[in-house]
Formats: structure tokens, C-alpha cells, sequence
């Protein structure tokens, strides 16, 4: 599974931003994978920012950009979204897609561990 993450910039505080992620390869199905979107600041480590699972039944977020952030997936487009609104320089950081064959559930898919593949990153820049 190769994932293609996209949609970053450049922002203000209180502006919205939509990333992407399309998911690529031979014999699988998208439909199946769980998926999730973490994030890096310079400096700082790994930090889950939300997930969904193979049949969007469950949908977790980070506690700062819960009413904030919407992760969702078109399984017929084999695309990840992440709706992000009022943004803050604290979500400045380079996010990453992540996707996992082992369907995690509510509490495996905030861990980095669960997912076996992952996009290149996409950097969002948010100014004040």
C-alpha cells in the first residue's frame, strides 16, 4: 500500500485547510484498512491527531482539535480527508497518513504502532 498525502500550506489562525490521502498498490482493499492522521512538530514526537476505521463507524480525534478537526474516507476513491478548521499555530507540524491492515479499534488506532504504512507528509504552517 503506497499512501499519497496532500493539501498542505501556508495559513492564518482561524483558517481551514483540507489534506488528502490517496492510497495506491496491488491487491488490497482500501475498504478494509483502518486509517489515521498524525502529526510532528519540529522538536516534538509522533502525536495522533484522529482515526477512523474500515467502515467509518468509529472516528477518534485528538482532545485539542476534537469539534475542530473532521477525518472522514471515500472507500470507492481509496482517499483520506481531514477537514481542519480554526487553526492555531499549535497545529503547525507535518502531517502524516497512516494506514493499517489489523483494523485497530477505538484505542489501538491512537497508537503509531498500529499502522504498517505510512505517506510522506504533508507540512501545515499555521501563522498568528
Amino acid at each position: 500500500v503506497q499512501l499519497q498525502a496532500s493539501g498542505g500550506g501556508l495559513v492564518q489562525a482561524g483558517d481551514s485547510l483540507t489534506l488528502s490521502c490517496v492510497a495506491s498498490g496491488r491487491n488490497f482493499d482500501y475498504s478494509g484498512l483502518g486509517m489515521g492522521w498524525f502529526r510532528q512538530a519540529p522538536g516534538k514526537g509522533r502525536e495522533f491527531v484522529a482515526g477512523i476505521t474500515w467502515r467509518s463507524g468509529i472516528k477518534e480525534y485528538l482532545d485539542s482539535v476534537s469539534g475542530r478537526f473532521a477525518i472522514s474516507r471515500d472507500n470507492g476513491k481509496n482517499t483520506l480527508y481531514l477537514q481542519m478548521n480554526s487553526l492555531t499555530p499549535e497545529d503547525t507540524a507535518v502531517y502524516y497518513c497512516a494506514a493499517s491492515t489489523t483494523r485497530p479499534g477505538r484505542s489501538t488506532m491512537r497508537n503509531w504502532t498500529a499502522y504498517g504504512y505510512w505517506g510522506q507528509g504533508t507540512q501545515v504552517t499555521v501563522s498568528s
